[in-house]
């Protein structure tokens, strides 16, 4: 090797074990991880304060594999829990302390759906140092040229053979020793998103709850809070605490949260429950960009359901300002996930949380029916990628509008349904009407209605109500096989 270092230096861990307890097999997780991590931390800190080591140092990640040899088929209502045929499955394991529940779950279903163990061990996949030691409060990581040697030269660094959505995009379909995915996100993508989610959002990954509400809009962040506080002082309905950003917690509706200086790209706030079937709610600003960005990284937590409720240009004379858009149909012209998501794959409407969204529409506004239709139009969502593209030559886009016959016009929606579908998170949109660019009513200040305002105070509660709908869902009914496709990775 150039660096002269031909020797590694890696912790002693326990050899591979089959385990038939779902609990026990993550435990044994926890372990592995927390050896191979606190490993590289001890090392790292040496290499600060004594100098470059005599070896190289290394750590893996752990490893779950499965092997069925059996084409017996499984339970085959459920659309995860199981593989598609016999052979050897394997998956990386990042932070199985955050992830506890879920791979419980998961192994669960696997050891339940084919009768054998599955068997936990390193794995050949080196943890980088950047992720082993990030949020480590024991750690001090040096400025950039203090170290007297190039930190890829003894341990190692991310990589993005092993940092990509190859497996969720069905680009890989086999690991490199011959196994096939287990889950559709390497420890390595994880891991690379966690720490995207701590700096994008300025709170801990471990405060992200189940169901997740994206707006554009900074009032709903005012009225999520103060709806949290409102469920604080009520012990019966389960939540336990409200996280805002800088990780300031509070379990007491009169409790102190203070403003931040400095402001995160995506403030993120979360009403949790000690069950993590809670809400988050992400304000990523205007633009697909944004909606990509978050819902990248929010996909490896594994969510329940995601729905956008923000702001839309309506398109048809007959919606007033505060109308709500449910979006049954997506335009796509956001561009933004072309090469990840071919624009000729259709984005369907999701009954589940389409119910869920009218049902809550109809018990906020206490409207029923064809009355409901005085004020919610369901149809397409048209997703953009120009602000201000009313300043273009507008045959052309008016036109694709009209043949889509799309019914309103925004920048986010049809990115977070799309990237719902691409890595099989339920997804739903309901918009609110905060203008109507092709009959002369511009988005200007002066021009909201009391119905209008009326309708955005609602508009957050109603997103809410259709969470806690889906909260009381099957997970199996919500996970359907809408958003599988032929041969899928086991974990959800």
């Amino acid at each position: 090797m150039q660096d002269g270092l031909t020797a590694y230096q890696s912790p002693n861990l326990p050899a591979p074990e089959s385990f038939t307890d779902p609990a026990a097999a993550v435990a044994r997780l926890e372990e592995l991880y927390a050896a191979a991590t606190a490993f590289l931390a001890r090392a790292f800190s040496d290499s600060v304060t004594k100098g470059r080591p005599s070896a190289r140092i290394r750590a893996y990640y752990p490893e779950i594999r499965l092997t069925v040899t059996s084409h017996a088929k499984p339970d085959s209502r459920l659309s995860f829990g199981h593989v598609a045929g016999p052979g050897t499955y394997a998956a990386t394991v990042t932070r199985p302390d955050l992830f506890r529940q879920y791979l419980i779950q998961q192994l669960g279903l696997l050891i339940q759906n084919h009768g054998q163990p599955v068997t936990i061990g390193a794995s050949d996949t080196p943890i980088p140092v950047h992720f082993a030691v990030a949020g480590n409060p024991d750690v001090s990581v040096p400025q950039e040229g203090v170290l007297d040697f190039s930190l890829r030269d003894v341990f190692d660094v991310p990589d993005l053979a092993t940092t990509n959505d190859d497996i969720v995009n069905g680009v890989r379909t086999e690991n490199p020793d011959g196994s096939m995915p287990l889950a559709p996100f390497t420890a390595q993508r994880v891991d690379y998103s966690l720490a995207r989610l701590t700096h994008y959002t300025a709170t801990d990954p471990s405060h992200f709850q189940n169901h997740v509400l994206f707006t554009n809009y900074q009032f709903y962040v005012d009225e999520f809070e103060a709806y949290a506080r409102q469920m604080l002082a009520d012990p019966s309905t389960g939540y336990t605490a409200f996280v805002a950003t800088g990780n300031q917690e509070i379990t007491k509706p009169d409790g102190l949260i203070h403003h931040m200086a400095k402001m995160p790209q995506m403030p993120t706030y979360h009403l949790k429950r000690a069950d993590g079937q809670g809400i988050t709610l992400v304000n990523i600003g205007v633009g697909p960009s944004n909606a990509k960005t978050a819902t990248d990284h929010i996909a490896v937590l594994r969510p329940h359901a995601w729905l956008m409720v923000g702001h839309c240009a309506g398109l048809r004379n007959t919606q007033a300002l505060g109308d709500f858009v449910l979006a049954h149909a997506y335009l796509r012209e956001d561009h933004v996930l072309d090469d990840d998501l071919p624009i000729w794959v259709p984005i369907p409407a999701l009954a589940e949380i389409q119910i869920a969204l009218q049902d809550a529409v109809a018990q906020v506004t206490q409207l029923e029916g064809y009355e409901l239709k005085r004020i919610m139009r369901t149809g397409t969502v048209a997703t953009i990628d120009n602000r201000n593209w009313e300043l273009r030559d507008q045959s052309g886009p008016v036109k694709r509008l009209s043949q889509s016959r799309a019914i309103a016009l925004d920048m986010e929606s049809a990115t977070i349904a799309a990237n719902g579908f691409r890595f099989r998170v339920p997804y739903g949109t309901l918009l609110c009407v905060s203008d109507k660019p092709l009959h002369g009513e511009l988005k200007l200040p002066g021009m909201a209605s009391d119905f209008y305002k009326t309708q955005v105070a609602r508009h957050l509660l109603i997103g809410i109500n259709a969470m806690e709908r889906l909260r009381q869902m099957p997970i199996e009914r919500i996970h359907s096989r809408k958003l599988r496709s032929f041969e899928e990775t086991a974990f959800l």
